[in-house]
């Protein structure tokens, strides 16, 4: 069985730090966009948002097996530190947003164009995730 870790950030984590109708929104989002089946597994902090029942019953109504990290121990999301120090660093930083709707298009843009399909991962053996996921879909279709 194939795991995928799905990854929601919040640019602006400190101005909305436990705000569950934003991490439902972002969820809801990227449920919108990409089709996921059993056996997606949502990683997480213990955030109140990310243990609220609004959220965890949207995680539940598509399948999406449950995962967060214990007290105290940030190395159990070390790929969403990861994740998140990319898009910090080759972003967020060097950008000044005009206003939410600015960042969310600019961010939208170096997820899907620059993060996803041209950016090289050594995990992935030096290639965008957009092509590795799609080997993944060739392989399991043969």
């Amino acid at each position: 069985m194939s795991c995928i870790i799905l990854i929601i950030a919040a640019v602006f984590a400190q101005a909305f730090a436990g705000s569950t109708t934003l991490a439902v929104t972002a969820l809801n989002q990227a449920l919108a966009t990409r089709p996921v089946g059993p056996g997606l597994i949502h990683h997480s902090d213990q955030g109140v948002q990310y243990a609220s029942s609004a959220y965890t019953e949207l995680l539940k109504s598509h399948q999406i097996r449950i995962s967060m990290s214990r007290r105290g121990r940030s190395q159990d999301n070390a790929q969403a530190e990861s994740f998140l120090k990319t898009l910090k660093y080759e972003e967020v930083y060097l950008v000044e947003y005009d206003h939410l709707a600015d960042a969310r298009t600019r961010l939208g843009h170096f997820l899907e164009d620059v993060y996803n399909r041209k950016r090289l991962h050594s995990a992935l053996g030096y290639r965008p995730p957009a092509e590795f996921e799609q080997g993944l879909r060739s392989t399991t279709r043969a």
